[in-house]
């Protein structure tokens, strides 16, 4: 299943503030990306109508599973890269961006072997405390 960069940035954006606060609606997203409200307009009718997310009566937006699939793979990769990034010394802010533009292009079997190391890493760090 691929769907645009854009796509997977509002869904692991909404996510996101769902993790924060419990809720989401269509000017929490604008405020999180930045992005206009008639810009998130547009994009929460595009998820709408492939299958992504259900909005109800009073605008609140809710993944369904196929968003939620999306977005936490997304989100994990992202998570992932950027904290390995700071290991590696990246300041947090450019680890965050960086891992921004990597999240979308990382291929499965790439991101695999990198979960692998940063896993491997871990447990020796680990072991040696």
């Amino acid at each position: 299943m691929r769907i645009q960069e854009s796509a997977e940035n509002y869904l692991e954006a909404i996510l996101m503030i769902y993790q924060r606060t419990g809720h989401v609606r269509s000017i929490d997203i604008a405020n999180e990306l930045s992005f206009s409200k008639p810009s998130v307009s547009v994009a929460m009718k595009n998820l709408r109508t492939n299958g992504y997310i259900t909005m109800d009566q009073d605008g609140s937006i809710s993944l369904t599973p196929k968003g939620m699939e999306i977005a936490q793979k997304v989100y994990e990769r992202h998570t992932l890269i950027s904290s390995w990034l700071e290991h590696l010394g990246v300041p947090p802010e450019i680890a965050a961006e960086d891992a921004c533009r990597m999240e979308h292009v990382i291929s499965q079997e790439s991101f695999q072997a990198l979960k692998a190391h940063v896993r491997s890493q871990n447990a020796v760090g680990e072991a040696k405390n």
